[in-house]
């Protein structure tokens, strides 16, 4: 009996190194994750099924109570038996299929015992068959259950063991060479089974594990390089966007390029392969022109494959991915490899992710942009609107000058042009510098001053380094038009009210200041104004409103607006980048041709 143990576990040694040979199989390993459609279950009855006759052909001959060891019993003589693993595949394979993958296991376990032979063939091929429909009952409910299977397995592998050993006493006859070889095969046989069980058990625990670890790096890295890619796919597949986020791949992954381009043209391509795969060039590689033909993800192993026309390009590999946006190719993702080999299924799995997640991004931008262009049409309506009182008292003022100053006149004119011609073009254009900004400010004063001469002082503190910084339109003339028309209504007495717009630069932000010593705000609003529309008798808080939404849609958090009241007056401060790169300045047809 001693003797068996090291023979049996020998045995054992054999099926774990084909199970360690599976193991590198992907379609083994999704199935050791339970992905079980009818296929996988076929495969896993093959599988198991395979165990099984190996362990018929490697069980160890017991005849008459002497162990004959054979490298491979093909028939087994009516007074002889075997001692073998036949019931670890049968049980594994129940506890990982379910019923029907333990009773096919079982079946072709069971019947080919039988065409071995001896007198306990028909007792080992029927505990094999029970077992293998019984483990499998077993397996799905634990799976239901959510229950770990590691010692259950090595408890169910005993008991379908103990079992046989009870079935062969049953049923082989005669019964004392039945008694006789349990006797001798009982306890190695539980004890090889259970070991077996258990070391399959931990080494599928492994595998699990290996997969759960690498699918957590996978992701930890894919949703790392989504959070950096995010701002820049989040403008479209424009040049700047799409170098930006080659970039990032380039150092976040194995590939020696990257290559991201739209339907017509290459947008960006780093690394290795530059001299010859030029951004703003027509596409090079007919495996490109595939993957936005057809949609789907496409490898190449070669350098033929790849099909790129420059002669000598080292690039000998490559992953095409397609960028979609509503089912609809819009551009391609490329990681490109020198060496074939740098391209292994962890690069592959990566790749896929991120052409999901990138698509996923590129949609979230078409969804925005298309929110953005909304919210600045509405924007824009309301800035295109000129109070009709406004215009009317400017015609008056330049009409009662017509006869009394006329010079004054056509320079009220000009000026009243200058005012509608910003108007038009702020409700074109998404950003303007800062002089065409100051240039409607000083359009307004002047047509204002001219009806209410002396009411108020304007002063003007800008640095002329800050001319050229963009900012979107109607920032400050709505700002002075506030101060104008509210801060200095109802002052007493012949005080000249003050209002001083002032722009200079703090860090990487240009700081507007518009600031009055009028009447300030009311306590109760100063809590929403800006945030929201107000009623109050001087006015709604429209143009405020306005201006912070506006500022937040299009700097996306980049930006600041802060409103500060007290007696001496209201204070409004506005920063904003010295620079600014932002998808919303193009159409939406603009997003994929980049």
């Amino acid at each position: 009996m001693i003797h068996l143990l090291p023979l049996m576990l020998e045995r054992v040694g054999i099926l774990l190194i084909v199970v360690f040979l599976l193991s590198r199989m992907k379609s083994f390993r999704q199935i050791i994750h339970h992905e079980h459609r009818l296929k996988e279950k076929l495969l896993l009855i093959a599988i198991f099924g395979a165990f099984g006759i190996i362990s018929n052909y490697t069980g160890i001959k017991i005849s008459h109570g002497a162990i004959a060891s054979q490298a491979w019993q093909a028939n087994v003589d009516y007074e002889s038996a075997l001692a073998n693993t036949r019931v670890l595949g049968v049980v594994l394979g129940g506890l990982l299929g379910g019923p029907l993958v333990g009773f096919g296991t079982g079946l072709i376990a069971g019947v080919h015992r039988i065409t071995l032979g001896g007198f306990t063939a028909v007792a080992c091929g029927v505990s094999t068959i029970m077992a293998g429909l019984i483990t499998g009952l077993l397996g799905a409910r634990m799976r239901r259950k959510g229950k770990s299977m590691t010692w259950r397995a090595v408890a169910i592998g005993i008991v379908m063991e103990c079992a046989q050993m009870g079935i062969i006493l049953l049923a082989a006859r005669p019964f004392e060479p039945a008694l006789e070889l349990v006797r001798v095969i009982g306890i190695p046989m539980i004890v090889i089974n259970g070991f077996g069980t258990l070391l399959f058990m931990l080494f599928v625990q492994s595998i699990v594990q290996e997969e759960e670890r690498t699918r957590a790096l996978q992701t930890h890295k894919a949703l790392h390089i989504a959070d950096q890619t995010l701002p820049f796919f989040r403008q479209g597949l424009s040049e700047y966007s799409c170098r930006e986020v080659a970039e990032i791949l380039l150092r976040t992954t194995h590939a020696d390029a990257i290559s991201i381009t739209n339907r017509q043209q290459v947008l960006a391509h780093v690394g290795i392969g530059s001299d010859h795969h030029i951004p703003m060039q027509s596409l090079s590689t007919q495996l490109t022109r595939n993957v936005l033909e057809h949609g789907r993800l496409l490898k190449a192993k070669t350098r033929e494959a790849i099909q790129c026309n420059h002669e000598g390009c080292p690039l000998q590999a490559a992953i095409v991915l397609p960028l979609q946006v509503h089912q609809r190719t819009v551009g391609t993702l490329k990681l490109y490899f020198t060496n074939p080999l740098q391209m292994d299924r962890v690069e592959q799995e990566l790749a896929e992710g991120l052409g999901k997640l990138f698509s996923t991004q590129l949609e979230l931008a078409e969804a925005e942009q298309q929110s953005r262009l909304l919210k600045d049409a509405e924007i824009k309506a309301l800035q295109a609107q000129v109070h009709p009182h406004f215009l009317f008292n400017a015609i008056n003022t330049i009409s009662a000058l017509c006869r009394t100053d006329p010079e004054t006149a056509r320079k009220l004119l000009l000026q009243l042009g200058v005012f509608f011609r910003s108007n038009l073009q702020g409700a074109r254009q998404m950003l303007i510098p800062l002089r065409k900004e100051l240039e409607h400010v000083e359009a307004y004063l002047t047509l204002e001053k001219a009806r209410f001469p002396g009411k108020y002082t304007v002063e003007l503190d800008i640095d002329p380094a800050l001319e050229e910084v963009l900012l979107p339109p109607f920032t400050l003339q709505p700002l002075v038009e506030n101060a104008v028309r509210h801060a200095f209504g109802p002052l007493k007495g012949k005080r000249v009210g003050h209002v001083t717009i002032a722009a200079f630069r703090e860090a990487e932000r240009m700081v507007l200041v518009a600031e009055d010593d009028g009447i300030g705000f009311a306590e109760e609003l100063l809590a929403t104004v800006g945030r929201q529309k107000v009623k109050s008798a001087s006015g709604t808080g429209t143009a405020l409103h306005n201006i912070k939404k506006r500022i937040e849609e299009i700097y996306q958090g980049a930006a600041s607006f802060e409103i500060a009241s007290g007696s001496g007056g209201a204070r409004i401060r506005i920063a904003v980048p010295l620079s600014h790169h932002d998808g919303g300045e193009q159409d939406a047809e603009s997003i994929y041709r980049g």
